[in-house]
């Protein structure tokens, strides 16, 4: 048994034992649940990873350069590797299988967060950008990772499957934040700079989450959930699968999945991009910073269980729509809180990750819903792509608009902004009526 599509897993080359798979549903069950075990345990790894980026990336270019109006250059570069690595990583992992995919990409970005200490270490402002690229390949596999539970997850379990890899996200990605004075303190005792000290860890994490994918994930679920499409193809009828409408829905999907995802993506990076710089400049230290920041990862994760329920059960689109009003009221509350008031920016935070939560996990189980395992892996890198392109923009923007403006001004502009996810559900639900 072999497929024709370049794209496509060549079965014949996979283990006899795949047969088994085929023949026995309890099999399949069991395998899936091992598979959203292996994924939980990187997620754990790969949280501590995209931690650093996110809490010390903008400080360390600021001391760097010596000015804001770079700051949020290095969001921008890690999420630009991130699109990079998204489509790699979803062609690979469509050729080849989820293994070998995320291997790579976890293990690119521990390398690149070696770089970051180097560059740290000789001040070389060049290094520091281009391992920053690097690093972003563990950001952008830590995501692609969620699908992964996917794989072999039917339609009512699939926001779950995602919700269970995003929540096992939170341990590493809390833990991450909270480390940063104790990092920073040990890279000090070792003759490193202390904001390069999160990468550390973030080196060690994204090498440790790549391991485990590469020693433990098999068989590889995307192989099987593709043996499994191809034996219900073969026993249906040919002409089911050349109803026009349902292509056209399945693109809908696609488009729909990744506008919900893309936009509060911007949101979210710009203005917690701009937060621990904000945060600095009014005294706050880096304990505080990584208090907020901690915390704004919790709720960006945490919630995922009861996210994946919801989805699933009350729906994807409004569930979207929940994410609007949530990154609305976060954006609101940042621009009015006083920039001492911990207590304000922490909820502000909190509801930013809260909303980016509900976008990520109704426009993922869309995009799962829209695909098919043939196509599945490289659509979903594809897709991964314009989140990431969106993310390094959303980084970009913010520290030129903080600079020739305000912080408050740039948190209203992303809450606004999170409105066009209103006319995305109108569309959505005409083509439902259709």
């Amino acid at each position: 048994m072999s497929y024709k599509s370049d794209d496509s897993i060549a079965l014949v080359k996979q283990p006899v034992g795949l047969q088994n798979y085929i023949d026995a549903p309890e099999l399949q069950r069991r395998l899936y649940r091992r598979t959203l075990l292996i994924v939980v345990i990187s997620q754990i790894f790969g949280g501590a990873g995209l931690a650093a980026g996110i809490t010390v990336g903008a400080l360390l270019a600021q001391d760097m350069l010596g000015t804001d109006s770079f700051a949020g250059v290095p969001a921008a570069l890690f999420t630009l590797g991130s699109a990079v690595t998204a489509l790699l990583v979803g062609r690979l992992s469509q050729r080849f299988g989820r293994r070998p995919g995320l291997a790579t990409g976890f293990l690119t970005g521990g390398i690149g967060a070696i770089g970051v200490i180097i560059s740290a270490l000789t001040h070389n402002i060049l290094l520091l950008f281009a391992s920053l690229l690097i690093y972003g390949a563990g950001t952008a596999t830590n995501l692609q990772a969620r699908y992964a539970g996917t794989d072999l997850a039917n339609s009512k379990q699939r926001a779950t499957a995602v919700s269970i890899a995003m929540v096992s996200t939170t341990f590493g990605a809390v833990a991450g934040p909270n480390l940063v004075s104790v990092m920073g303190r040990f890279a000090g005792s070792i003759g490193v700079p202390a904001l390069a000290g999160p990468f550390i860890l973030a080196a060690a994490a994204f090498i440790l989450a790549g391991l485990v994918h590469l020693i433990f994930l098999r068989p590889d679920p995307l192989i099987v959930a593709k043996a499994l499409a191809e034996e219900q193809r073969k026993h249906e009828n040919p002409l089911a699968n050349t109803n026009v409408n349902t292509t056209a829905v399945n693109k809908r999907g696609i488009v729909v999945g990744s506008t919900i995802m893309v936009l509060t993506q911007i949101v979210m990076v710009g203005i917690m991009t701009m937060t621990p710089v904000h945060m600095r400049h009014h005294g706050h230290g880096l304990s505080e910073v990584g208090m907020v920041i901690g915390i704004h990862v919790a709720a960006m994760y945490l919630p995922s269980l009861v996210t994946g329920i919801l989805v699933d059960k009350v729906g994807r689109v409004s569930m979207a729509i929940a994410a609007g009003a949530t990154l609305l009221a976060s954006g609101v509350l940042a621009a009015a809180a006083p920039a001492d008031s911990m207590p304000l920016l922490i909820i502000a935070l909190a509801l930013l990750g809260l909303g980016w939560n509900f976008g990520l996990i109704s426009g993922t189980a869309l995009i799962v819903d829209a695909t098919t395992p043939s196509t599945r892996a490289k659509t979903q890198g594809s897709v991964d792509v314009l989140i990431a392109l969106s993310g390094a923009s959303g980084g970009a923007l913010s520290g030129m608009v903080v600079a020739h403006s305000s912080y408050p001004t740039l948190t209203l502009a992303g809450g606004f902004l999170s409105l066009l996810l209103l006319p995305v559900v109108i569309w959505s639900s005409r083509g439902k009526a259709e």
